[in-house]
């Protein structure tokens, strides 16, 4: 095992008590989606022009994407969290890599979200949700939406270490939940105005939520659509490959330069 790899999973394991010790934390973000599903597809779907239970089977995998995109909020406020009490100091006096505690950080954010699934997809599945595609179809739509968790738990931690405190990092976080807003995740985009269309078919949201609904076998592939969402698999990968570039190196040279 590497030094890296044994480092990040040390750090992991910390993470991991970390929750353990904030069962309220843990228990909100567990039960959050729940509480959107139930109430987007029985509230909003019985306003929209599909049925009840055509709605909330459209409206599971986007709320999976939704709740992933929350890696930003979660990366964000645990890192300015660290930050501002005097955690990330105490961990850059060790004889540890720089990446090794993000590293940490990030993967212990996917474990609790693979966990966090599967309770979304049995109250899915309960509904009126089902996965018609294949077996491998549906492993490749959950691996696809842990990437994605992993690669905006990134985007959250360069932000909480460019926050001046840690409310600036709870306001900011909140902010994010206008993004799923912006996409296909509750509702179809062909309705919407075309610049906004546009802006909502090129939110890496759109992308991952169409993929997710093709691997499932819940939609198919809108072909008049903004090329994410026309290749939805090919274009969730690239928005994971260009998140991961950009902000995993921007977030290891922060942290190792230690500015506020």
């Amino acid at each position: 095992m590497s030094t890296l790899t044994y480092e990040s999973t040390a750090l992991l394991g910390r993470q991991l008590a970390r929750l353990r010790n904030n069962p309220g934390l843990l228990i909100l973000t567990q039960t959050m989606p729940i509480t959107m599903l139930l109430f987007f597809g029985y509230v909003f779907g019985s306003a929209l022009a599909m049925p009840g239970a055509e709605y909330r089977a459209y409206l599971v995998p986007g709320l999976l994407v939704a709740t992933a995109a929350n890696g930003i909020m979660t990366g964000m406020f645990q890192a300015a969290q660290d930050v501002h009490r005097g955690v990330t100091d105490r961990l850059r006096s060790l004889p540890i890599s720089r990446a090794s505690v993000l590293l940490g950080q990030s993967a212990a954010d996917v474990v609790v979200t693979a966990a966090g699934t599967v309770p979304l997809l049995l109250v899915g599945l309960a509904v009126g949700w089902r996965i018609d595609g294949s077996a491998l179809g549906a492993v490749a739509a959950v691996a696809l939406l842990l990437l994605f968790r992993f690669a905006t738990t990134w985007v959250g931690i360069l932000l909480g270490l460019m926050t001046r405190s840690e409310e600036a990092a709870g306001q900011l976080g909140g902010a994010t939940f206008v993004l799923p807003l912006l996409s296909n995740a509750y509702i179809p985009t062909d309705g919407m105005p075309g610049w906004l269309r546009t802006v909502a078919e090129w939110n890496p949201i759109s992308a991952v939520t169409t993929a997710l609904r093709d691997l499932f076998g819940n939609a198919p592939v809108p072909e008049d659509a903004a090329w994410p969402v026309a290749h939805p698999v090919a274009g969730s990968l690239l928005w994971c490959a260009l998140l991961l570039v950009v902000f995993v190196p921007l977030a290891v040279r922060r942290y190792g330069r230690g500015e506020r």
